[in-house]
Parts: structure tokens; C-alpha cells; sequence
């Protein structure tokens, strides 16, 4: 059990650590080993707590939704000087915003007396409402009579207008027979009487046309006036809930190191994300900065099953959420000396890249680890900018594709447009054939086989991606392995689509190989390096015609 300072804080035995100079930045961080230790007894609690039910996912069988959570441990300097954490989880825990040893909500949602839930029980009853008169007997009927005369009136002007063409026919013949037969004072009168009888038959046309339409309009205006009462109530319920809403992002009021105020309407300039605030990371610093007390660190991890679509490995480290938290967390760190962004700033790439082959047409780059393939927000360093400079007269984008920037290996650049264009189309048309080499961190059942689950970026924490099936483009990946050995696994891969961190989520994702590539700090455990190379390219020389084959040797 928690060993609590007061309320939501916990002591937390410090002697031969070192405590840390700057706060966490929670958007890409090595836990500092207190967070590590507060982390563990936290962790160690999940394992054994009764005070709430929640089903992770980590038991066969037990009923319930499966649902993993993102909890959060904030190591504190209370104002006696005295060292603690704090703990927290992101959304619910067992349906419940409070529970014993965790900071509480920003906002209780789930106050039964507050706001928010009288207003989502209003909204509850205008549903009801909208539901019922919606599938009521007279909006069903008041439809079903409308499409009833609607088709009548198609069926009977159809039948009037065949019959008004056989009579015209019919007068037509007449009129013939008349002009042959007829002297002419009586083929006069006669025809005089045709017309009449087909002018007679027009106002019948017409009166038909009228009468239905008359009738349609009826129909159309009772349907028009029941629908009036459900479209204004849908309308009383546009503009409760957003009140509700509004009302509910103002509640959201975040405080930074300094003592000021933001709520999510001051802190998104567009419609904030739903459930902002929910996460385990705001409420820790909420809970410290109105209880006086100092963040010095924090670290979050997942606990129980990975979702559908995300890579999560049960009991690891993540940074923070960018969609939802980078804005949020943006304005609470303020006032804190918070650790510069590791990737922001990178070591400058000494001496010059590796060119392995080179014609008049085309040459290939050794990309390293850690480098760019082209210039980012913050680093304009790139294989790219080197190319530009080192082809000054090359025309076209260069660039044939891309390697992440943790990923070493082969790169292929076109000296002009003709060439990129034509290598491009190689890429597209799936004849260029790739080779990866990576040290998957875990052993793996299967010898070799086929991966194919769609992706699409996480538009909540860019730059990761998701498993979608909805959304995702086809990605698909063959494997092999070559080795395992000290509890990892030497293998190759060989992409046949080419999407954004496709081996590294196929790799690391639940429904692919359950096991990250060593190194992969996005889905995985950080390392030296991320161990995943291009190692080889094999394609048709776009001049030359010949099948050519170029090979990277393995840096690890």
C-alpha cells in the first residue's frame, strides 16, 4: 500500500539517489530512477490493490470491458523540504474519477450534482424525446402517406397521359379520314370538334396535375409540421450542448508554476480534443501546483492490455500525448526549469555522408542513425540539404524516398528530374526490392511469415502511427528470421508498401510480431541506437536497363 505524506501524496525513500536538476520533458524523457522506484510501487499496488475493480486486460477471463490505462508518478518537494510522489491515471478508473492514493480530476464529470451531469441528464430526456417522435406512428404514417401519393400521382398521370397519346392517335386518323371523305363546311364543323375534344382532354391533364399536386403539398405540409417539432427540438439540443460544452472547457482551468490560470478555450485556438485534460499528466501537476508543491520529475507508463490500434507494451515508459497534452502542458511547465527537447538539437554530423555508388545519373547515400533525410522543424542538417549542396546543378527533388531519421542504411538520389521520375515510378509500381536487417528486442515464435495491417498517423500524438482499418493505406511487410540469440532476434524484412514507421509498427504491434525493434523509443524501450537498417536496394538502372543490386553492411 501507498504510504501516504497527506491525501494523495506518498513518501518515498530517496537516500542514495541523486535528485534531479531540471524538470522531466514529458515529451521525450529517460525516467529518472525516483520516478523508476515511485513508478515500481505504484505498479506493485495495481498488482495486489482491492480498492477498485478494473479490468486491464491482464486477466483470462474476467468479465468486464478490457480497457489499459496511461498512469503517471510525479516525484515532489514538499514546502518543508520534505520528498514524495505523487500518482495519477489518465481518464477512469473503475468508473470513478476518485480513488484512494491517486490526485483527483481537474473536473468531476461524474458529480452528480454538478453542471455537467445535470445537463447531460437534460440532454438524455431532449434524446428521448427526439427518439420518440421520431419512430411516433403519426411521423411513420405522415411519411408513409406522402411516398403513397407520390406514387399514385406518377401512376395515375402515366395512365392518363398513354391514354391521351391513343386519343390523339385516334383524332389524328380521324382528321385523315374526314379530309378524304368530307366536304369541306362539314370537315369544318368536324374538326372543329376534335379540337375541342382535345383541348377538353389538356384540362383534364392539367386538373389531374393540379389536383395531385394540391394533394402532395397536403402530405408534405403534414409531414413538414411534425418534422417542425423535432427540428426544434433538435435545435433547443444544438445549443444546450454547446453551452454544456463550453461550459465544460472553462471548467478545464489549468494552473502553471507561476499561479496563472488557462482554460481550454484560452489554450486551443480551435475546438479542444475530447477528453483534453483527462490525462494522467495534467492532473499531477494540478494537484502539486495547488498544494504547493514543487514538480521535480515525472514519468507515465501503461498498465494492462495494448489497444486495438496503438502500440502499448504493458508496464512501459511513454512521453505525454502531443494532441492533447503538448498545448495543455505547454502553459503548466511554465515557471518551471524544465529539460530542454533532446530531439530539437541534435549532434551535427561530422564529415561528410557516406556515398557508396555514383554515375551520372544517380548515386547512393549510407545514411547514419540519427540523421535526417530532410531538414525538420528545428534541424535543417539533412541528407537532402548535403545533396543540394553537393549537386548544386542537379535538377528535381533528389530524394527518391526516405528513412526515418533513427533508421541507418541505403538512400537512393536522382541527379535529374527524368531519373527521380523514372526511379519513382519503380517505387510506386513495387519493383524496387528492400532489404532491412533489425534486432527485434524479444524472441519470436514464428520463422518467418507475412504482416499486413493498415496504417494512418495517430492524429492525437504525431508523428506515430495506427493500426486502422478504416482509415489506414495497405502496409504490408514479409519477415525472416536469421538468429536469435541473449533474448533477441536477428531479422530480416523485406516492405512491399512503403508507409511511415511501417516495419517499426509491425514489429512492435499486438497483431504483428508482439515485439519492438531494439532501441525504438516510439514503440519500444529506448537504446543506444534503434536497431534497424536498410541494408540492401535492388532496382532497373534507369539508363542502363541492367537489374542492379547495392548492399549497406549492418552497423550493429
Amino acid at each position: 500500500m501507498f504510504n501516504p505524506i497527506h491525501s494523495s501524496c506518498h513518501s518515498l525513500d530517496i537516500e542514495g539517489y541523486d535528485l534531479p536538476q531540471q524538470f522531466t520533458f514529458p515529451f521525450y524523457y529517460e525516467p529518472h530512477p525516483l520516478c523508476i522506484k515511485a513508478a515500481q510501487e505504484v505498479q506493485n499496488y495495481l498488482k495486489t490493490q482491492n480498492d477498485f475493480q478494473h479490468n486491464f486486460g491482464l486477466i483470462q477471463g474476467k468479465k468486464g470491458l478490457v480497457i489499459g490505462k496511461m498512469f503517471g508518478v510525479m516525484l515532489i518537494e514538499a514546502p518543508d523540504g520534505s520528498i514524495g510522489y505523487l500518482a495519477g491515471f489518465s481518464g477512469k478508473l473503475g468508473e470513478k474519477n476518485y480513488i484512494k492514493g491517486f490526485v483527483p480530476p481537474i473536473f468531476d464529470t461524474l458529480n452528480t450534482s454538478g453542471f455537467y451531469k445535470k445537463g447531460e441528464e437534460q440532454l438524455n430526456i431532449m434524446n428521448a424525446d427526439i427518439e420518440a417522435l421520431e419512430t411516433s406512428k403519426a411521423l411513420i404514417k405522415a411519411k408513409a402517406n406522402l411516398e403513397e401519393e407520390k406514387l399514385k400521382s406518377v401512376s395515375e398521370l402515366k395512365a392518363l397521359k398513354a391514354y391521351l397519346k391513343t386519343q390523339k392517335q385516334e383524332r389524328d386518323k380521324k382528321r385523315k379520314e374526314a379530309r378524304l371523305n368530307l366536304s369541306p363546311e362539314v370537315l369544318k364543323a368536324y374538326e372543329s370538334q376534335l379540337d375541342e375534344e382535345s383541348i377538353a382532354f389538356h384540362f383534364k391533364l392539367k386538373h389531374l396535375k393540379a389536383d395531385w399536386k394540391e394533394r402532395i403539398a397536403f402530405a408534405e405540409l403534414n409531414l413538414r409540421l411534425l418534422e417542425e417539432d423535432i427540428n426544434a427540438l433538435k435545435s433547443k439540443r444544438r445549443t444546450l450542448s454547446a453551452q454544456l460544452q463550453r461550459q465544460l472547457h472553462q471548467s478545464y482551468a489549468f494552473l502553471n508554476a507561476k499561479g496563472e490560470h488557462k482554460d481550454l478555450l484560452d489554450i486551443f485556438e480551435t475546438q479542444p480534443p475530447a477528453a483534453a485534460g483527462e490525462c494522467a499528466a495534467p492532473k499531477l501537476f494540478q494537484f502539486a501546483y495547488e498544494n504547493k508543491l514543487k514538480p521535480l520529475a515525472m514519468a507515465e507508463f501503461w498498465w494492462g492490455s495494448s489497444p486495438k490500434s496503438e502500440v502499448r507494451q504493458h508496464g512501459q515508459f511513454y512521453p505525454s500525448c502531443r494532441g492533447k497534452c503538448e498545448p495543455i502542458l505547454g502553459h503548466m511547465l511554465e515557471g518551471l526549469k524544465v529539460e530542454p527537447n533532446p530531439i530539437a538539437h541534435t549532434e551535427p554530423l561530422k564529415g561528410d555522408l557516406d556515398i557508396i555508388y555514383e554515375d551520372d545519373y544517380l548515386l547512393l547515400v549510407n545514411k547514419p542513425s540519427e540523421f535526417l533525410s530532410v531538414p525538420g522543424k528545428t534541424i535543417n542538417d539533412s541528407v537532402l540539404t548535403r545533396m543540394q549542396n553537393y549537386l548544386p546543378d542537379a535538377k528535381g527533388p533528389l530524394l527518391v524516398h526516405r528513412l526515418d531519421m533513427s533508421t541507418s542504411g541505403l538512400l537512393l538520389v536522382a541527379k535529374n528530374k527524368k531519373t527521380h521520375k523514372n526511379l519513382q515510378k519503380q517505387f510506386l509500381n513495387r519493383t524496387v526490392k528492400k532489404k532491412y536487417i533489425a534486432i527485434l528486442d524479444g524472441i519470436i515464435n514464428a520463422n518467418s511469415g507475412v504482416i499486413d495491417l493498415p496504417l494512418r498517423v495517430d492524429l492525437n500524438n504525431r508523428p506515430t502511427q495506427l493500426v486502422c482499418y478504416d482509415y489506414g493505406k495497405k502496409a504490408v511487410t514479409k519477415y525472416e528470421v536469421i538468429k536469435t540469440e541473449n533474448g533477441k532476434t536477428l531479422v530480416h524484412f523485406y516492405p512491399i508498401t512503403g508507409r511511415t514507421h511501417q516495419l517499426r509498427v509491425h514489429a512492435a504491434h499486438h497483431k504483428g510480431l508482439r515485439t519492438p525493434i531494439l532501441g525504438d523509443d516510439l514503440y519500444g524501450r529506448r537504446h543506444k541506437r534503434l536497431h534497424l537498417h536498410a541494408e540492401s536496394l535492388s532496382f532497373e538502372h534507369p539508363v542502363s536497363k541492367k537489374h542492379v543490386l547495392f548492399t549497406s553492411e549492418c552497423p550493429f
